[in-house]
């Protein structure tokens, strides 16, 4: 059951956890598992739209769930939300880590190139992060997950090559120790080096991406980014925020084989390869929302 903002509730403090819903007032409660803060835009409150659109919500685990008619609307909220967060805590001296997990076709990439996008221009026109202006220098940057794969002669180096090839997006194709590698240097030193990936040739491109001590706030983008299990779990403990994006199986698998489609495979293949390796993998990874700070409701992103 939700709790909306036509609900007056208390909130309290059970167990180190808050118990929280909303009441309809001129203040908007947006907080995370942490701590709540009120936020205030240009004349109007974050989360309550002139049309009074309801955009967050809670669900019986406390996790705040945000949902808007539109794009645009969940690209502001969450700008909005990691520029008051970043403000008032204090948090630039040192790297806001934010995971952005969710299933395949849920519009990762997307939504983390675009939000980090709009802080750099924010910072360097409206100086709405720092009191001093940063200028023609990106405080914001993405370190996607994809880099992290592993070579693939490596695969061919497997016990079964065939299977790894089949399975490659699955996390044991994956090299999360190396992803833990790079978060440990960007806590500690404040810039790193990091692998992209070249969809062209099908590989990791070493030290293609370049995160440095201006970089103040970090987007990792991935599907793995909150498993319970070996690395994966380390590397969830280090993030300061975890977004997940939300979205029916359905409508994320038939993202895939959209995209396999344009890709050049023949729909035959790309619906084996889908129902085959897509499908498990993005029900595994649904499994890890429980582990979100916030659900974002995915509002046809795209991929």
């Amino acid at each position: 059951m939700e709790l909306s903002l036509s609900y007056q509730v208390k909130l309290l403090g059970c167990g180190g956890k808050q118990h929280i819903s909303w009441q309809y007032s001129p203040c908007l409660f947006f907080p995370s598992r942490k701590s709540a803060k009120f936020f205030w835009r240009k004349g109007r409150y974050l989360g309550i739209r002139h049309s009074c659109q309801k955009v967050l919500s809670y669900s019986k685990q406390d996790i705040p769930i945000l949902e808007a008619r539109s794009i645009e609307e969940i690209y502001d909220d969450l700008v909005e939300r990691v520029l008051s967060i970043t403000k008032t805590a204090n948090h630039f001296n040192k790297k806001y880590i934010i995971g952005l997990a969710g299933p395949p076709g849920a519009g990762k990439s997307t939504l983390a190139a675009e939000v980090v996008q709009r802080l750099n221009i924010i910072s360097c026109n409206k100086d709405a992060v720092t009191d001093s202006a940063v200028q023609n220098d990106s405080i914001a940057a993405v370190l996607p997950m994809d880099g992290f794969h592993l070579y693939r002669s490596q695969l061919d180096a497997m016990e079964d090559p065939e299977e790894a090839h089949a399975r490659r997006g699955a996390p044991w194709t994956f090299n999360p120790d190396l992803l833990l590698k790079c978060l440990y240097s960007l806590r500690s030193k404040g810039s790193v080096n990091a692998p992209s990936f070249d969809h062209g040739v099908g590989d990791p491109v070493e030290n293609d991406i370049f995160i440095g001590p201006l970089h103040k706030i970090v987007i990792v983008e991935g599907n793995y980014l909150f498993l319970d299990e070996g690395a994966w779990k380390d590397i969830c403990s280090i993030f300061d925020e975890k977004w997940f994006i939300d979205i029916d199986l359905h409508s994320s698998m038939q993202r895939v084989l959209k995209r396999h489609i344009a890709t050049g495979k023949e729909p035959d293949v790309a619906k084996w390869r889908v129902d085959y390796n897509d499908r498990p993998n993005a029900e595994l990874i649904i499994k890890s929302k429980q582990k979100a700070d916030l659900i974002i409701k995915s509002v046809n992103f795209q991929c």
